[in-house]
């Protein structure tokens, strides 16, 4: 047998063992302190609780001035008309996620419930918006979003914007370019603007912030071109930047306001677009930008790593800000593969010490189970009259536009939402976090609304001042064409319910064909600054089958009344004045009540009907009821009618009354079918809806 040396018998003493045993506990602890190990994991999601993101990177805008008056640009040049084709390029995000049961399907009953007698409002104004080529795009999707102000509302897609009276929806300005904004401003955001644009009101400035994502002809999309208001006209001027924020391809940008800064997050993928390299955070020096002055970007050095889900920031909705110095929030998709969650991150940002900036994982709340929608295929959701091949793209592999913040005094609320697969369908699955920037971060509610075999996604969540929710979403099938329809909760509503159930928005009277699957890819729903009470939601839709031929649709509606809170200043600074003196009261001047504008309701009755199980004829009366001096004719429609059934009016249009004669064959399905009444008349043209059930027996 071979002796061992002494220096083998050494390794093996009890002293050197401990000692080595310590080294290596030391070695193990100094790499977790420095993040090495860590990220590494399906569920890791970013930095690590309370650990800085390891670098903080600092841009400057390499440009900025400002602009002339949008009311005297010209809206675009017919010489940039693009060839039709897709839109910015959409690469798809991993799925990593691991399939599950949905425990939070809003319960049956209170579904069906709602179904038959909806309590959700109908809309208040509902008009056109920009309509396809987009001012030159010439491309699908639109990306439709917009944002409400004191007096307007504007509405910006791929590659348009354009900028209505709220108070009657009349264009007061464009569709104009966006590029047009930045007309001799130069470089790639006068002439390469590329879409994926998002328009915000931020109320606490009272301006408004323009911004698409742009990049060298040919190459990867690297910049960012946000311009800022300079007063609270959006057809005035704007403060104007460019930010160069590397060489990767920066897709999806999303924009929200916070007291500190204009936070935005990207998902990054390599330069061609061939692999995701995770999201990436961005603060803008807000304060710099609605002062004109070259503003600065901080974010953490690159994105946090292919196995982390996109996110979203938290954008500031009512009158009260967050608390003093809160981080602002970012809130990420739960498609970890394991233990999925809301990982909720804090960005604290210092523009004057950079180095000083933090970007944490603060909590990671779960989320309930549920299964992906399209995981693989942009070719999803059916549409009616199409085949399979022109099914659109569920995007249900992130948090959609919004991640809407408020703060209630003694609780803040985050509410967004995402498309989920549930009993087959697309569904969206909403959520409510509470106390995101003191923690604790709790799940205060979240649900799943599919309340029948329709599909429901791309959609958009807002909370009032009073704790109603509502969202606003895009819904399809296979024997309807692309619908948009609103749901609602009132505060006082059961927890984990959209109580109110659902109205319909407009429904589009035809479906896509031939332009890459490609919906949305995103909608915005908003709430007014001046009663923090309406809602405004814009989304698109088809009036005919074909390609490259989308519509967009604006309406606003409310749940509750509301009165008007002040705007809050987010630095006051009190300016001591001289004490004035006492002067005689004037004698008021009467106020002339104003005329209410010419408008219409409709009503249905019986409100339900049932026709034998042989089928045969349910007659309704459809009445239209004037105010205002309305004396329009309206054009009557239906949607919402099982297969086998048709539905005429008789007249159409009409003036007072219509009769509705829904014929259903034998072949139809027995079951109970809510169904719209959707009238359009006046000038501008106003839509009311109105709806009924149809019952097909299940005996003769």
């Amino acid at each position: 047998m071979k002796r061992k040396s002494a220096a083998e018998s050494a390794f093996f003493s009890p002293r050197f063992v401990v000692g080595f045993v310590l080294c290596l506990i030391g070695t193990i602890l100094a790499l977790l302190g420095f993040g090495l190990l860590s990220g590494g994991s399906a569920s890791a999601q970013g930095p690590n609780q309370n650990q800085a993101s390891s670098d903080i990177e600092v841009g400057a805008s390499y440009r900025n001035d400002v602009s002339p008056p949008m009311r005297d640009v010209p809206p675009w040049a017919a010489a940039g008309l693009k060839p039709q084709h897709e839109a910015n390029e959409n690469p798809k995000v991993p799925y990593r996620h691991t399939d599950s049961a949905d425990p939070v399907i809003q319960k049956t009953s209170v579904s069906i419930r709602n179904m038959v007698a909806p309590s959700v409002p109908s809309p208040i104004l509902n008009f056109d918006g920009i309509p396809f080529p987009g001012v030159g795009c010439n491309c699908a999707p639109p990306d439709t979003n917009g944002a409400v102000g004191k007096t307007q509302y504007v509405q910006i897609v791929n590659e348009g914007y354009q900028v209505f009276d709220k108070a009657t929806g009349t264009s007061v300005l464009g569709p104009n370019s966006i590029s047009s904004v930045w007309t001799g401003f130069g470089g790639v955001c006068e002439t390469s603007g590329s879409g994926d644009p998002v328009m915000l009101y931020d109320h606490l400035a009272d301006r408004w912030v323009i911004t698409q994502f742009a990049g060298v002809s040919g190459g990867p999309i690297t910049d960012e071109c946000v311009a800022v208001s300079t007063t609270a006209d959006a057809t005035g001027t704007y403060n104007r930047y460019g930010f160069h924020l590397g060489s990767n391809f920066f897709d999806y940008p999303k924009l929200s306001v916070w007291p500190d800064a204009y936070y935005m997050s990207m998902n990054v993928f390599n330069a061609t677009g061939t692999s995701y390299l995770g999201p990436q955070a961005f603060a803008f020096n807000r304060a710099k930008m609605l002062a004109g002055l070259p503003a600065t970007f901080v974010s953490p050095t690159g994105p946090l790593g292919g196995s982390v889900d996109p996110f979203l920031p938290a954008d500031i909705d009512g009158p009260t800000l967050p608390p003093t110095g809160a981080p602002a929030t970012f809130v990420g998709f739960p498609g970890q593969a394991s233990n999925p969650n809301y990982t909720t991150y804090h960005f604290h940002v210092d523009f004057a010490t950079p180095a000083n900036s933090t970007f944490t994982t603060f909590a990671t709340p779960p989320a309930a189970g549920f299964t992906a929608l399209c995981p693989t295929t942009r070719s999803c959701v059916p549409q009616a009259g199409t085949s399979s091949r022109d099914n659109l793209d569920g995007i249900g592999d992130r948090l959609m536009f919004r991640a809407a913040y408020r703060n209630f005094g003694t609780y803040e609320s985050v509410v967004s939402n995402y498309s989920v697969n549930a009993g087959g369908v697309a569904a969206v699955r909403w959520f409510e976090l509470r106390n995101v920037t003191a923690g604790p971060v709790t799940v205060f509610q979240e649900s799943t609304y599919q309340p029948d075999t329709t599909w429901r996604w791309m959609g958009s969540a807002a909370m009032d001042g009073q704790g109603n929710l509502a969202i606003g979403f895009s819904a399809s099938s296979s024997t309807i064409n692309p619908q948009l329809r609103y749901a609602a909760r009132l505060a006082t509503d059961p927890l984990n319910t959209l109580g109110q159930g659902e109205a319909h928005l407009f429904d589009g009277t035809g479906s896509q064909t031939g332009t890459s699957n490609r919906w949305g890819d995103y909608s915005a729903l908003v709430i007014d600054p001046v009663d923090d009470a309406t809602f405004w939601y814009t989304n698109e839709y088809y009036s005919a089958n074909g390609s490259f031929n989308w519509r967009t649709r604006i309406a606003s509606f409310k749940l509750a009344s509301a009165a008007p809170t002040p705007t809050p200043t987010p630095t006051p600074v009190p300016t001591p004045t001289p004490t004035p003196t006492p002067t005689p009261a004037p004698t008021p001047t009467p106020t002339p009540t104003p005329t209410p504008a010419p408008d219409f309701s409709l009503s249905i009755t019986p409100s339900s009907v049932t026709v034998p199980r042989a089928g045969g004829t349910a007659s309704y009366t459809v009445t239209i009821a004037p105010t205002g001096g309305f004396n329009s004719p309206v054009t009557l429609s239906v949607s919402g009618l099982p297969a086998g059934a048709t539905g005429s009016f008789n007249p159409n249009p009409a003036t007072s009354s219509s009769a509705l004669t829904i014929t259903v064959s034998s072949s139809t399905a027995r079951g109970t079918y809510p169904f719209t009444v959707t009238g359009t008349g006046g000038s501008p043209p106003a839509t009311r809806t109105t709806t009924a059930t149809l019952i097909k027996a299940a005996r003769k």
